[in-house]
């Protein structure tokens, strides 16, 4: 059984008095479950971890549950969210790591909000070394200094972080410059043809010269060929996710082919 240092949890009354989300009762919630997706070890020939990613109670599209999140829930959502991840996960005898997204405009404080999320690893005995919490600086972030918050605090408690879709849009080097995660994720626009575009090639290569150098993985998301795997192989990127090694597997741990692993 996972123990959790007590000191690291903040009191209940804090939590009530302190949380606009936690103090609206009113919310409906949400049916979900999820499917599970590898992030593969090319190197180790296994998956690293496996992302949660969300789906309706039968199995419906991640699209059709967000589309009832609004203002009202979205505190609650998210926080079902962590705890059913967990919950599922450790119900498969998950030995992997778990990626867990999370709604950084639904945390108000994170060492309150992050309570229930200790409270289920401690109960499922999923310890909270193995759980990556990642997220991508999104158009509609509340501010910048407000995500490097939550992401030092989960940091200080013990678990990895990661930035999703790094080299998007809104998801880079400023947000890089303020907090440097465990891991990144490469959006899979760069990824897409990567082994026959050279400016691709440049930039990612360059993107990984700077996390080698700030102690960052890498994960390579979005691979479809053996080509694109190849050519991050070849330039020292271990990790990997895509539907070239598994697709995600509704409540389940995928499968995965030995053969995607020939490099």
């Amino acid at each position: 059984m996972t123990q959790i240092n007590d000191a690291r949890i903040p009191e209940v009354h804090t939590i009530k008095s302190g949380c606009t989300g936690c103090r609206n009762d009113a919310a409906t919630p949400i049916e979900l479950a999820f499917a599970f997706q590898p992030i593969v070890d090319v190197t180790a020939g296994r998956a690293y971890a496996h992302e949660a990613l969300v789906r309706g109670p039968n199995g419906e599209s991640a699209g059709s549950v967000l589309a009832q999140v609004d203002e009202s829930n979205r505190y609650h959502f998210d926080q079902r969210c962590r705890t059913t991840a967990i919950t599922q996960a450790a119900a498969l005898k998950m030995e992997s790591l778990l990626s867990i997204n999370f709604m950084p405009n639904a945390v108000y404080r994170p060492e309150a909000c992050i309570r229930s999320t200790l409270e289920a690893a401690e109960k499922h005995g999923f310890p909270i070394e193995r759980i990556i919490f990642e997220t991508v600086e999104g158009e509609n972030i509340i501010s910048r200094p407000h995500l490097v918050e939550i992401f030092r605090a989960y940091k200080r408690f013990g678990f990895q972080t990661a930035i999703d879709d790094f080299g998007a849009g809104y998801s880079g080097l400023t947000l890089l410059a303020d907090f440097q995660p465990d891991l990144i994720k490469l959006d899979m626009e760069l990824v897409r043809r990567i082994d026959t575009d050279f400016v691709r090639q440049r930039i990612v290569c360059g993107v990984l010269a700077m996390c080698r150098d700030l102690g960052i993985r890498v994960i390579a998301e979005g691979i479809e060929t053996s080509a694109e795997r190849d050519f991050f192989a070849a330039n020292g990127v271990a990790l990997m996710q895509g539907y070239f090694f598994a697709k995600p597997a509704f409540k389940a741990v995928p499968d995965m082919s030995e053969a995607a692993f020939s490099v």
